[in-house]
């Protein structure tokens, strides 16, 4: 079976099935980003990572052209990086890096919340308020993987909810860079109910159609989360060390 080389080797599956079907409208290129994102996001694949073109090829039975296109378009979005004559790797991000990208999200999501006060309809109430209704019931049960969903749904109707699609867009794709580190975030002990309390004021901002508020109170939130980053970027490095470790056992 082909592995990939990497100073960083994973449990992986050989094969995704990820044949494009006859009649399919979605090129092939697009399941592999959308499977890889996913894998980045959720720590699968650790940074650091090399995403060797042969075992690509292998894993989604796919030629080289869908699987480069593949690695280009993530290259794009920030999630990998392709150094000359070395290929494709994980993003990994230094502290000072990680930083600076969660300013800039509590700037981009500040300016969802804003125009969401402003803009918001009534099917986007009514989201909003099941999203967060679905953030405390998991803290209620006490369930960091409900609560990560619900999190993240709460967050991405508000985006929604500003109805300006390159913001929107824009806010999903640095989130979709940040997802790993914002993981760790919610297993912290305790987080969960400072969201929430964070969220209810957001929601309050939202609905009330009270644009600083709902900003101000958005950008609070997002300063919870960078405080905890320098933490966060710590996590990620002690397990690609320890990675590397198991590598040279």
């Amino acid at each position: 079976m082909l592995k990939p080389t990497s100073a960083f080797e994973v449990d992986m599956p050989e094969s995704d099935g990820l044949r494009e079907p006859a009649g399919s409208k979605q090129p092939l290129s697009i399941s592999i980003v959308e499977t890889l994102s996913l894998e980045i996001g959720n720590g699968k694949l650790p940074p650091g990572m090399h995403l060797e073109e042969e075992w690509l090829c292998h894993r989604f039975g796919a030629s080289r052209t869908p699987v480069r296109e593949a690695l280009r378009q993530l290259a794009a979005r920030g999630a990998i990086e392709i150094k000359p004559r070395k290929g494709a790797f994980v993003i990994q991000l230094d502290t000072a890096r990680v930083i600076e990208m969660f300013e800039v999200m509590g700037f981009l999501e500040a300016a969802c919340s804003s125009l969401a006060a402003r803009r918001h309809n009534t099917q986007d109430r009514q989201a909003l308020t099941q999203a967060h209704q679905e953030c405390i019931e998991a803290a209620e049960r006490d369930d960091p993987d409900a609560f990560y969903v619900a999190n993240a749904k709460f967050h991405e109707c508000i985006y929604g909810a500003s109805h300006n699609r390159h913001l929107q867009e824009q806010t999903v794709g640095l989130r979709n860079r940040l997802e790993a580190y914002r993981k760790e975030v919610t297993f912290h002990a305790g987080l969960m109910a400072i969201s929430i309390q964070e969220h209810a004021m957001v929601l309050h901002g939202i609905l009330d159609m009270n644009q600083e508020l709902a900003a101000t109170c958005m950008s609070k939130h997002l300063d919870t989360l960078r405080s905890d980053a320098v933490s966060m970027a710590s996590i990620a490095s002690r397990r690609s060390e320890s990675l590397r470790r198991q590598i040279v056992r």
